[in-house]
């Protein structure tokens, strides 16, 4: 959350709920969103790491709000960020986990957890099929994020599969 945030305050100073309204109209209902307690908490931790710098602005029928302009480190770490490639691949995986310690641990059948979550993969693939289709059309970054996240999913459900025959 810290870095998109900080990615957002380059284009200009910004308080939080308009942060969090660009957030969500930038990358749209599939992307799970911050809640806006989250989103102070953590212009806090920026703040405090010198990165950007909160200023009272007063308003007359209001309460006042605050407004956070990035700084020079700021900047500096969103160019980092960009700079550097995601890490990749998911390694540390939990539901890769449970199933490694499921028959040691002798808490759970790994044909019962791996259909478990073929369940789950494909009920998320329907939720995110149904979204797609009501999701706003102009939103380009918001219907790739759906579109990439149900791709993960397809190939994590070829992953169950493969599981699934070596298992058995």
């Amino acid at each position: 959350m810290r870095l998109p945030l900080l990615a957002l305050l380059v284009n200009g100073p910004a308080h939080g709920y308009e942060l969090k309204h660009a957030l969500e109209a930038l990358l749209g209902a599939g992307y799970p969103q911050p809640n806006v307690g989250q989103i102070y908490v953590t212009l806090g931790r920026l703040e405090k790491a010198g990165l950007i710098v909160g200023e009272e602005v007063e308003q007359l029928d209001r309460p006042n709000k605050r407004i956070y302009r990035i700084t020079e480190a700021g900047r500096e770490a969103v160019r980092a960020w960009f700079g550097d490639a995601t890490v990749a691949p998911r390694v540390r995986d939990e539901f890769f986990i449970k199933l490694a310690l499921a028959s040691r641990a002798g808490a759970a059948s790994q044909i019962a957890l791996i259909n478990k979550q073929r369940r789950r993969y494909l009920k998320t693939m329907r939720e995110l099929s149904r979204l797609a289709a009501s999701e706003d059309r102009g939103n380009r970054v918001a219907h790739l994020l759906i579109e990439g996240a149900l791709l993960h999913l397809q190939a994590d459900l070829e992953w169950l599969d493969r599981c699934q025959e070596e298992l058995e």
